[in-house]
This record gives structure tokens, sequence and C-alpha cells, in this order.
């Protein structure tokens, strides 16, 4: 089995620089996964040297998006090149945010699958989501998101 730290987080999400908020799956099951992301300057969330709110709901959205999204590609597909998803969140349902780190902070985010509906064509998911540095908590959240295979 694979370092799951050695696989490019970005070869398994659709989001690409400057919007990627997540730069390592520390863990991840069918039901869990932890992220970590090291927030810096030239990011598109930061406001004077804030990472702001926005930036904290679209971590903890594509932290999620990656419980649900790994069950799209195979085991052996170490390189995100079996398929390509789409995903959005529909609906958040509660949210917390206690304090915004600071550039230069690591971010570790947890979530857990609530949730989930899969048809044919989409897939649709509740997760609950904590976000935190080392030594606070800084979101607390439930969320619902959609996720779909694009055919090519």
């Amino acid at each position: 089995m694979p370092d799951i730290k050695q696989l490019d987080i970005s070869k398994f999400l659709p989001h690409r620089a400057p919007f990627l908020m997540v730069d390592q799956v520390v863990s991840i099951s069918d039901t869990h996964v932890d992220t970590s992301f090291t927030v810096t300057q030239d990011c598109i969330f930061v406001d004077n040297g804030v990472f702001n709110e926005v930036g904290l709901v679209e971590n903890a959205a594509q932290t999620c998006s990656s419980i649900v999204g790994k069950s799209y590609f195979e085991d052996d597909d170490l390189e995100g090149e079996g398929t390509k998803l789409i995903g959005f969140i529909s609906a958040i349902k509660k949210v917390t945010i206690n304090k915004c780190p600071n550039v230069g902070d690591t971010i570790l985010t947890k979530a857990q699958l609530v949730s989930r509906f899969d048809s044919d064509m989409y897939s649709i998911c509740t997760l609950s989501c904590n976000i935190s540095t080392s030594y606070q908590e800084l979101l607390s959240c439930e969320l619902n998101l959609f996720i779909q295979e694009v055919k090519q």
C-alpha cells in the first residue's frame, strides 16, 4: 500500500491553483479524512495576512469531497488518471468560525461522513468537519456536497 502522504492531491481534486486549499491527505477511509494545508501569503483567500472565512469553508469542502471522491478511483490509480470529478457545496447546514489562521499557520482538517446517497449519475452526501491549528479549533461545520463523475 502506498504512503497516502506521498500522493499528489491535486490529481484527485478538480481544483487547481489558486483554488486548491489542501496540501496533503494525512489519512483517509470510506468514512473519514484528515488533511493539512499551510497558509501562504499568495493564497487567494488571504486578506491582510489572515486566511479568511471563505477560505476556511473552501478548505472544509475540498477535504470533505475527498471522502466520496476516492470511491470514484481504483485503488491502484496513484496518479488520479482514471476519472475526472466535479463537485460543489449544495448546502451549509451550520457553521461556527472561532478564529481565522494567519499566514504561515498549518491548518488540520478532519471530516466525517454523516450520510451518503449514490445514484448512477451522482453522489449527494452530508459531512461534518472541524478545522484547527495545533492549539485552537478554528471552524466546525456540517455541509452537503454534490459530486459527479465527468464522462469523457
